[in-house]
């Protein structure tokens, strides 16, 4: 395990009890789920560690990663839900309600659409567009940074909120992002006290959706594919680490793992001297 520069010691993250984390060049490696990376998530649910992927992705994605990987819960489409398992059931908590956030996604993609007609004829709506319940997603690997940034500057005009990740511009209609559906979380669903978030959190993310949960999350950390956009970000992570992708989420999640272990020992040992 080592770190661009800096590096946290194991005071810094020794109450870390949930880890927010991004998926896409984070979680994933090229798209796939390394086994490093399956493993870290594992053992950071036996520890009693609570993992939150924070996405971009769909509603058919999160659905699967709730149903299958060792996590609590999925926050998708960059905030417009939280998914859970209950009883075995998957559930939806929207931001708002489902039914108003449909329609508006139903009208800001006819408007994206459009947009792109016009003005940015290389651009394409992603494939997985079917399986989203909120949001409009355009792919964008393949495309000058500055075609994105116009692209980007263009559909803020229209109205819609905006997040670039590696892979998608994702846009919708609504107040909310990555970092106020987390807040929610926290307190809603796992009961933390806003003054606790600060000991109690950590993220990792890789690009510039990522800001806000920097800037949310004081015990962050960055991948090393992050370090190209970092001059970009309003919030950079605290730490980054020197391995990319889902390997450098392994690492991470070890030396979570690690900082979570030191603090049993002394526990334990400050128990047997007072014992």
């Amino acid at each position: 395990m080592s770190y661009v520069d800096l590096a946290p010691s194991a005071r810094e993250l020794q109450d870390v009890r949930y880890l927010f984390t991004d998926i896409d060049d984070t979680l994933t490696t090229e798209g796939k789920l390394l086994p490093q990376t399956y493993e870290a998530l594992w053992d950071l649910s036996r520890a009693g560690i609570a993992v939150v992927p924070v996405t971009g992705g769909s509603a058919g994605w999160c659905e699967h990663i709730v149903r299958a990987w060792p996590v609590a819960a999925v926050i998708g489409e960059s905030g417009a839900y939280c998914v859970t398992r209950q009883d075995g059931e998957v559930v939806f908590d929207y931001w708002e309600d489902g039914a108003l956030q449909g329609k508006r996604q139903r009208q800001h993609l006819q408007t994206i659409k459009e947009l792109i007609s016009q003005k940015n004829r290389t651009f394409r709506i992603a494939h997985d567009q079917v399986f989203r319940l909120a949001d409009v997603a355009i792919d964008i690997q393949g495309h000058d940074p500055q075609d994105v940034d116009d692209l980007a500057s263009s559909i803020r005009a229209t109205g819609g909120m905006v997040a670039i990740s590696s892979i998608h511009i994702n846009t919708w209609i609504g107040d909310y992002n990555k970092r106020s559906m987390s807040e929610r979380v926290l307190t809603g669903m796992f009961g933390v006290d806003p003054e606790e978030t600060a000991a109690v959190t950590a993220f990792v993310g890789d690009s510039r959706n990522d800001a806000p949960m920097f800037g949310f999350i004081r015990n962050s950390f960055g991948v090393n594919n992050i370090i190209p956009v970092l001059s970009q970000l309003q919030h950079a992570p605290k730490w980054v680490s020197s391995q990319p992708a889902g390997l450098g989420f392994a690492d991470i999640a070890q030396t979570i793992l690690d900082a979570a272990g030191a603090a049993t020992s002394d526990s334990a040992a400050g128990a047997i001297c007072r014992g």
